[in-house]
C-alpha cells in the first residue's frame, strides 16, 4: 500500500487518492495529511481531489476502509483459531499503519470493507454458540486487547529481540535495584534476558482471553440447556 505512485502517469481516480492518502499519514501521521499536502503528492491542484471526495472526512473513511481490507477474515473453522488469526492480522494492519489506531472505530459512515468484517468476526462467534450478548462481550474484549497492546507497543521504545534488552539496561541504570528489587528482578532476569521481546506477550494475553471467552462459552451452552 506504501509503493511509490506515479500519478503523472496514472490518471486520478478515488482509488489513487485514497492510496496516496495512506501513504502520506504512514510516512507523517495523520497530522500530515492535508487536502493541500494530499494535492501536491499527486502533482494536481487542490480542487481536483474534490472530483474524487467530497472532503477529508470522506478520506478517512476510505483509509478505514482500506485498513480493514488487509485484515484476514475469520472464516469457517474453529472459533478460537479464526480468532488467533484475525487478531494477528489485526495488530499487523494496526503496526503498518500505526495512525490507524485511534480512528478505526471512530468513522459513523463505515465502507464495505468494515462492514463485512464486523459482521465476519460476530458470523464465527455466534456460529461457535456465543449468544448475542456473548459476542458482542467477546468482539468487544478482543478489541480493546488488541488496539491496546498495538497502542503500547508503538509507543515503546522497543520492539526486537536486540533492542529490548538493552533499552531496560539502560532504564535500569537510573535506579538502585535495593530501591526496586521486584522492578530489577524483573528487568535482570526477564526482559534483559537473551531472545526476549515485548511483542512475544501479545500471544500470551491473547490466549488468556481466549480461555475466559471459552469457560463464557460453556456456561452459556449450559444456561440454555437447562
Amino acid at each position: 500500500m506504501n509503493e511509490r505512485l506515479d500519478s503523472a502517469r496514472l490518471p486520478l481516480t478515488r482509488d489513487l487518492v485514497l492510496l496516496r492518502a495512506v501513504g502520506l499519514a504512514d510516512e507523517g501521521g495523520l497530522g500530515a495529511l492535508t487536502m493541500r499536502s494530499l494535492a501536491q503528492a499527486l502533482g494536481v491542484k487542490p480542487m481536483s481531489l474534490y472530483h474524487h471526495v467530497a472532503n477529508k472526512e470522506e478520506i478517512l473513511d476510505g483509509l478505514v476502509d482500506l485498513v480493514f481490507a488487509e485484515v484476514d477474515l475469520p472464516s469457517d473453522g474453529p472459533w478460537r483459531r479464526e480468532m488467533e488469526r484475525r487478531a494477528a492480522s489485526l495488530r499487523s494492519a494496526l503496526a503498518r499503519h500505526p495512525w490507524s489506531v485511534g480512528l478505526l472505530e471512530t468513522r459513523t459512515s463505515p465502507g464495505a470493507a468494515t462492514l463485512e468484517h464486523h459482521n465476519a468476526v460476530l458470523r464465527v462467534l455466534r456460529e461457535a454458540g456465543f449468544s448475542i450478548e456473548g459476542a458482542g462481550h467477546a468482539y468487544a474484549l478482543l478489541d480493546s486487547y488488541i488496539y491496546g497492546f498495538a497502542l503500547q507497543e508503538a509507543g515503546l521504545p522497543v520492539g526486537t529481540p536486540d533492542s529490548d534488552p538493552e533499552v531496560v539496561e539502560a532504564m535500569a541504570r537510573s535506579f538502585a535495584p535495593s530501591d526496586l528489587p521486584y522492578l530489577a528482578e524483573t528487568a535482570m532476569y526477564r526482559v534483559m534476558q537473551p531472545g526476549y521481546a515485548f511483542g512475544e506477550e501479545f500471544g500470551f494475553g491473547l490466549g488468556i482471553i481466549l480461555d475466559g471467552l471459552e469457560g463464557l462459552l460453556v456456561r452459556e451452552r449450559e444456561s440454555a440447556g437447562a
